[in-house]
């Protein structure tokens, strides 16, 4: 059994769901049911599934039903990063809750409406058997076409024979899928800009000093941005 890299995971939460609309206009996106149960359930579930014991959520939109619902879960034990007062983007709020003294180095991160089926090994198990502290800055978990159901678009990255990212070309389509986990060392974080800011930022520069990596998910992944994506997902789900 593969030893987790991390016993913490950030899971983005604070965004305006604005393409899952209408279903986000009274109810923050990870509150939206698939399958029986809200989004965040299914990222919660997972974490706990897999042996990672802390959770640091950030909230923004319509925070008090999310903030309210996650009080009754007993694993993971989660952790509130508050973003009302602004919303900070993805590396903004990664940024505040290591201010905040929140994450440990390195920890997992991941996007509050991942749904995904685990192969062999678990997402985090599969991120932890690469993770490698002396050369990466962050390694991101992608997933080829095949693996990814609901999936529209030309794809993320290109990745050579030892793992590191690159972006793919405009006009071009690329082979793998971000989706949505990666774990993270606190040197991605230095020198960060100040307010929002996309993680994007630090990827690039994490990639141009060759330490950016990802490693190919060994499972099925969902794409469940859009009100049209929750009913294959949920029939695809009670299909095993």
């Amino acid at each position: 059994m593969t030893a987790l890299a991390s016993d913490t995971a950030m899971v983005m939460a604070a965004g305006l769901g604005k393409r899952m609309r209408p279903l986000t206009a009274a109810q923050p996106k990870p509150m939206v049911r698939v399958a029986g149960k809200p989004l965040i359930d299914h990222a919660l579930d997972r974490l706990a599934e897999a042996g990672v014991g802390h959770a640091v959520v950030n909230v923004h939109y319509l925070p008090e039903p999310l903030i309210a619902h996650m009080k009754h879960r007993k694993a993971p034990e989660v952790i509130v990063s508050d973003e009302r007062d602004l919303l900070l983007e993805t590396g903004g709020g990664m940024l505040k809750a290591h201010r905040a003294g929140l994450l440990p180095d390195p920890f997992f991160c991941l996007n509050s409406d991942n749904i995904w089926l685990d192969g062999p090994r678990t997402a985090f198990a599969d991120l932890s058997a690469r993770w490698n502290a002396d050369e990466m800055d962050a390694l991101l978990l992608v997933v080829p076409h095949a693996r990814a159901a609901n999936f529209r678009g030309p794809g993320d990255f290109h990745m050579d024979g030892i793992g590191r990212l690159s972006r793919r070309k405009p006009g071009r389509i690329a082979p793998f899928i971000y989706t949505g986990i990666q774990i993270v060392s606190h040197r991605l974080l230095r020198d960060a800009p100040e307010g929002p800011f996309s993680t994007n930022v630090l990827w690039e520069r994490a990639r141009e000093e060759g330490r950016l990596f990802g490693t190919s998910f060994t499972g099925q992944w969902f794409e469940v941005g859009s009100p049209q994506a929750i009913k294959p997902t949920e029939e695809a789900l009670a299909s095993g």
